[in-house]
């Protein structure tokens, strides 16, 4: 399935709108007046009516500003009820139907401003957050469609590149600053197992989630990588797959939830925190990875390594020349990966994505940074191991032009054979590319057609290779 914004869920536009933009404030203030109930569902109506209009851009936009204040105005009323109406969780969903039509009309038009683009992916985003949440609070399980469209305005804001443009957003109970963060914030809602927690917890534990749910990542999915923790598949209605289910979704849809900076700024102090929200998010944090056993046994050690950053410092390293490195402490360790502490100046060069060698008193190891969080005793690094032989290479585009450096891990396969994956700077090759490619101990070089990568960072690319 090829993600599509086309396919956010809107009702058809039935014709012009009967209603002057005049008139919308006028029937607004007058539906004020009205007892909570009877204004709500006049508000209610009146947006109804309006998200099955004609409206250009400009009008909806002002309309749709306009309704959020009213939101709010309801909001708080809803705060001191045990749970919200009907007509509340109506007036959540129509709001987010209203956004979503503006989203659509500002990617169907001329290229949109980047902030103006992410205030309106963040605000149809919110809406499908609130509705989200008041389903909990009912104890009711929200529609597929929900979880659709959610996933869709992530992957909308994902390709846009506005993820982590800051969106200043006056709401209650608190939500994320970011698309990203406030999406995140849902995904972590739905992992907490929200209809077992008591009422008005919901509400508390969305608030307490909002300033921790950005250190969260989703990295791209790897058949490779098999840490624990959830799996998001962008094309599903439902917020992630359940931790028996296959994973069956084309790979580009596929997201790896990455919670390990998250967990460690759980313990970090948190001044602002009250003794209620750091209570339940301690006791929500353990639905999170879904209960299950860890694949490789953690065992907790002090030892001392160094790091090698980037790929054309790795290669020097091979070529033992003795590049710079990052001292570090490893905390924990497991077959799988690492968690290490650093000083925290190191973060300029250990970016998420970044490719690494370990290096400790034994056989170097190359791995990814999987996660990193800046706490109060410096930086924590999650590292994924890469299991198999590091060695240099270069690679050519003719015989004798311009070297450039790159890594083969190799991992032996059943019978004589091997796995060979090269490692490369992002966009420095295209996939079709004949290459020549020579060993470190090697003089010949192989000629080889680049293939398409089965793994990609925000640093590094690789590519499987077939050698004889």
């Amino acid at each position: 399935m090829t993600l599509d914004a086309l396919r956010l869920e809107v009702p058809d536009i039935r014709g012009d709108s009967e209603i002057a933009p005049a008139q919308i404030a006028e029937r607004l203030i007058a539906a004020r007046r009205l007892e909570p109930e009877h204004g709500l569902q006049q508000l209610l109506g009146l947006l109804f009516t309006l998200n099955r209009s004609g409206l250009t851009l400009l009008e909806r936009q002002r309309a749709l500003q306009s309704f959020s204040e009213e939101y709010r105005h309801y909001a708080v009323l809803t705060a001191y009820q045990q749970a919200p109406s009907a007509l509340f969780v109506r007036l959540c969903s129509e709001l987010a139907i209203g956004f979503k039509r503006l989203l659509l009309q500002i990617l169907q038009g001329r290229q949109p401003s980047l902030p103006h683009l992410a205030w309106c992916l963040y605000m149809a985003q919110h809406f499908l957050a609130q509705q989200l949440l008041r389903h909990y609070q009912l104890y009711q399980e929200p529609p597929a469609a929900l979880w659709r469209d959610s996933h869709l305005l992530y992957w909308i804001g994902e390709h846009q590149q506005c993820l982590d443009e800051p969106v200043a957003a006056a709401f209650q109970p608190k939500p994320a600053s970011t698309l990203r963060g406030l999406y995140q914030q849902m995904l972590l809602l739905a992992l907490s197992n929200p209809f077992h927690l008591a009422e008005g917890e919901c509400l508390t534990l969305f608030g307490a989630l909002a300033p921790l749910a950005g250190l969260a990542r989703l990295q791209p999915w790897d058949e490779d990588d098999d840490a624990e923790g959830p799996i998001v598949d962008l094309s599903e209605s439902q917020a992630c797959l359940a931790f028996d289910q296959p994973i069956e979704g084309e790979p580009d849809n596929l997201r790896r939830f990455e919670l390990g900076a998250l967990l460690i700024a759980l313990h970090e102090p948190a001044p602002l925190q009250s003794t209620l929200e750091r209570q339940l998010l301690e006791r929500v944090r353990q639905h999170w990875l879904g209960r299950q056993q860890r694949r490789h046994e953690r065992a907790e050690f002090t030892g001392q390594c160094s790091l090698v950053a980037g790929l054309p410092a790795i290669h020097a390293q091979l070529l033992d020349k003795l590049p710079q490195r990052t001292e570090a402490q490893i905390v924990d360790a497991s077959a799988g990966g690492a968690r290490l502490l650093c000083n925290a100046d190191a973060g300029v060069h250990l970016l998420v994505g970044q490719l690494v060698l370990l290096l400790t008193n034994g056989t170097p190891t190359l791995a990814l940074v999987r996660w990193r969080h800046q706490g109060g005793e410096g930086l924590h690094l999650g590292l994924r191991y890469l299991k198999g032989l590091p060695r240099p290479v270069w690679l050519r585009r003719a015989p004798n032009a311009q070297t450039h450096p790159g890594v083969l891990q190799s991992t032996p396969a059943p019978g004589n054979g091997w796995h060979h994956g090269l490692w490369l700077p992002n966009g420095q090759f295209a996939p079709g590319e004949h290459l020549w490619l020579q060993l470190a101990s090697v003089h010949n070089q192989a000629i080889l057609p680049l293939p398409a990568s089965n793994l990609e960072t925000a640093s590094v690319t690789r590519h499987p290779l077939h050698l004889a």
